[in-house]
């Protein structure tokens, strides 16, 4: 890892109608325009998704530097977060965050290390510890 801080820069192009173009060095453009609840089309990514996104890809990329730095053994991962969208004191925020991981293991004698290691992942998320959302880990361990 670089030193701290780091940066990050993204740009983003529009008209008065129609889809952002979100664009940054060396990334391909990204369509993105208001999702179905805010009148969108809803065949696009939206910030809503983009936000949730990060969210579980954070959590993945955190678990597999822990995994590794603890010599755990597994097969595969999957992480869906969902975000509840709420109107507080005015605003509207995510209130809640909720990230179902099925992870498969190879032995079964790992399956304790394999939760622990899962919630320090989600501990350690930078993008869920930059968010005042109330947040929800549901593991699912299976052995394969």
């Amino acid at each position: 890892m670089l030193n701290l801080p780091h940066h990050y820069s993204i740009k983003v192009n529009g008209a008065p109608t129609g889809d952002l173009i979100a664009s940054a060095d060396h990334l391909p453009y990204l369509e993105v325009c208001p999702p179905l609840e805010f009148g969108g089309p809803g065949d696009k990514w939206s910030p809503e998704d983009l936000l949730m996104a990060a969210v579980a890809n954070c959590l993945v990329l955190s678990f597999r530097v822990i995994a590794e730095k603890s010599k755990l053994e597994w097969k595969s991962i999957e992480c869906t977060s969902e975000g509840e969208l709420n109107l507080v004191d005015g605003k509207m925020l995510f209130t809640k965050i909720t990230s179902k991981v099925s992870l498969v293991i190879l032995s079964q004698e790992d399956h304790a290390k394999a939760e622990k290691l899962l919630h320090r992942a989600e501990e350690s998320c930078l993008i869920s510890n930059s968010l005042s959302a109330e947040l929800t880990l549901k593991p699912l361990i299976t052995t394969g």
